[in-house]
């Protein structure tokens, strides 16, 4: 996808486009005027913004709010449905940097919208669906999935040793040895910094990568290992208790049972 492209608000509050990427694709740092939500069919995408990072498993999407720079990195096949939105179209849309639970009717909405065309008479089913999607996007649920980076340079360098070795035992006194600081002390600036307590931020990031492998078709137990759990049950517990469903049942969809 461009990362150039110009939108024209003049006719629709929103102008939805479909693009498929290719794994191990990605999109350089860029930023759009108008707001953006991408939704993700299949496959896994993770946003880097300044603020931090977000990963977006299949079916989810991501609210970025115009202007945000960003950088996407793609894993597995990813269909995406994206809707570029007219940042003046609804007073109260979404502030920040988000992902959301795309509900059935937002999905079925976004879909539709593909073929939907530029132009549209007052009181038409076109116009109907374009409002009905800006009152579905204002009612999107917030999703645990953004991982904050810390500002200051040894959280930050401290952030990075833990998701290279996402398998090692990452206690808070473990961290704070690391830094030469009392745990007590990294825990209050952790929590400053990213607004996240340590062992939340050390679960969302073993998060993101268990995403990131599954959708390579990594097997369960692969990834349990990886990630320094003791069983296979133990991940799956920690994955049913965020995202509601077990890993298995986490990427079922087939690429050919995806509405184009």
């Amino acid at each position: 996808m461009s990362t150039t492209l110009a939108f024209n608000f003049a006719t629709r509050p929103l102008v939805p486009l479909a693009h498929d990427y290719a794994h191990g694709a990605s999109e350089p740092w860029h930023h759009h005027t108008c707001a953006q939500l991408i939704h993700t069919l299949s496959g896994v995408v993770r946003v880097e913004t300044e603020q931090g990072s977000w990963v977006v498993p299949p079916s989810r999407g991501v609210w970025l709010p115009a202007y945000t720079r960003h950088a996407l990195h793609i894993t597995g096949s990813v269909a995406a449905r994206t809707l570029f939105v007219d940042p003046l179209a609804r007073a109260d849309l979404p502030a920040s940097c988000q992902v959301v639970q795309i509900s059935p009717l937002l999905r079925e909405l976004i879909i539709s919208a593909i073929t939907l065309p530029e132009a549209y008479t007052p009181g038409s089913r076109t116009e109907r669906i374009y409002e009905l999607l800006l009152d579905e996007i204002r009612g999107m649920d917030v999703l645990p999935f953004e991982l904050p980076s810390p500002q200051t340079h040894r959280l930050k360098m401290l952030c990075d040793l833990i998701q290279q070795r996402p398998g090692e035992s990452w206690t808070l006194e473990r961290a704070s040895e690391q830094l030469n600081v009392s745990s007590r002390t990294l825990a209050r600036y952790f929590i400053r910094e990213t607004g996240l307590h340590f062992s939340d931020w050390v679960r969302r990031a073993r998060l993101a990568i268990a995403l990131t492998q599954l959708a390579q078709g990594e097997s369960v137990l692969r990834v349990a290992l990886d990630l320094g759990y003791e069983s296979p049950s133990a991940f799956s517990a920690m994955f049913r208790r965020l995202l509601g469903v077990s890993p298995a049942d986490y990427f079922p969809v087939s690429e050919s049972d995806l509405p184009r």
